[in-house]
């Protein structure tokens, strides 16, 4: 599973994510001697999501990779919602978070049930 990790855009966690109530949890945390660059989160609802705004970055900075995104078109379970920053003309600047850092998702505004899945990807070196 190790060198799985260290692909580009490779699984790096599956977490439940309440969107029952205002919170932040933890995705992933960066092994130590690694850094990882994240790519993208796959959302899977458990539940009607339309209120619900989250955001994904490290702890103290949870916008860091992903900001407040609002999550209005998730109105049922199993629908999906892929997040990551949005592509641009320019160079897109990403982030590069050392060992032990703490990647959260915070829920703000939460109108959603508490079952729903997300998927991490990003890049291990």
């Amino acid at each position: 599973m190790a060198d799985l990790k260290e692909k580009s855009g490779a699984l790096l966690s599956t977490t439940t994510v309440s969107f029952a109530a205002d919170a932040q949890t933890t995705l992933y945390t960066v092994p130590v001697g690694k850094r990882c660059i994240l790519s993208y989160a796959v959302i899977v609802a458990g539940a009607d999501c339309v209120g619900t705004d989250v955001e994904i970055g490290q702890n103290g900075a949870t916008t860091d990779f992903i900001t407040t995104t609002d999550l209005g078109l998730i109105d049922a379970q199993y629908d999906a919602a892929i997040l990551q920053p949005i592509p641009a003309t320019n160079v897109l600047l990403s982030k590069s978070y050392a060992a032990g850092t703490v990647i959260e998702m915070n829920v703000t505004n939460q109108a959603g049930g508490a079952t729903n899945t997300v998927y991490l990807y990003g890049t291990l070196y």
